[in-house]
């Protein structure tokens, strides 16, 4: 398997494996999307963590697979390439991203499908596939321009440019940017404490901001409104304002 699913203490992990770069070929895509699908069934996953491994998060799609397609062949794939990193935009529930070495193309965009990104120092990002004649096909051009805004974005599309961790970060595109070494435990530690979090609060945190990101307000007010007065249904709102009152913030423990 290109890509294994590891669960401990509540997180859940989506390690790529096909070395030496994680060239995301067709069966990495289609694996991803599977594991995906699995980690938003289970209900002892509570948060999930996208890792690459130590050296690489993942270099861009399998060129060489893709030379021997055709125009044909390409539009039916290009609809199973994006639903493979929608289906992991679609976890609902908190995702972070653990990126070291290069994640260009394909593995840019698979970390833009996270909430949160942690880079290295090392860290490479881009999306070069105009280098190429093309452009990303796998959300670069939506996902991007909304993290980073759209010239930012198109200045990254347009000239195919790698950026380092620290200019990333300066564009927004990364979250964090910590020493190689501590990636994957700095990821880690985000999951773990949302993972002991109000499981269905934060759901709906999610699909708030990201449904408002792709509507109009109005839509996305309502869509707040609905899912927070829902709440108030829920074990866990009533054990969050109970301890809030009885013992202070940041206290009450969730089921």
């Amino acid at each position: 398997m290109t890509v294994h699913l590891e669960v401990a203490e509540g997180v859940g992990t989506l390690r790529l494996d096909r070395p030496p770069m994680n060239a995301l070929d067709v069966a990495t895509q289609d694996r991803l999307k599977e594991l995906a699908e699995e980690v938003t069934r289970r209900e002892d996953v509570r948060a999930v963590i996208i890792h690459g491994g130590e050296k690489v998060f993942a270099a861009g799609a399998d060129i060489k697979e893709m030379q021997g397609m055709d125009h044909a062949a390409m539009v039916l794939r290009s609809r199973a390439l994006q639903e493979s990193f929608t289906t992991i935009a679609r976890i609902p529930k908190p995702v972070v991203a653990a990126v070291t070495g290069y994640a260009l193309g394909g593995g840019c965009e698979l970390a833009l499908c996270a909430d949160y990104r942690i880079a290295a120092e090392n860290a490479k990002l881009g999306q070069p596939e105009i280098l190429l004649g093309l452009i990303p096909g796998a959300g670069g051009t939506q996902r991007l321009a909304r993290l980073i805004g759209p010239s930012r974005a198109k200045d990254l599309i347009f000239t195919g440019r790698m950026v380092k961790a620290d200019e990333a970060l300066r564009l927004g595109l990364v979250d964090r940017v910590v020493p190689a070494d501590d990636v994957y435990a700095e990821a880690h530690t985000w999951a773990a404490k949302l993972a002991q979090g109000p499981a269905i609060a934060l759901r709906a945190a999610k699909e708030a901001v990201d449904t408002g990101l792709e509507t109009d307000i109005e839509t996305g007010l309502a869509v707040e409104r609905t899912w927070f007065a829902g709440l108030f249904a829920t074990e866990d709102r009533e054990r969050g304002m109970r301890s809030f009152v009885e013992e202070g913030p940041g206290k009450a423990k969730f089921v």
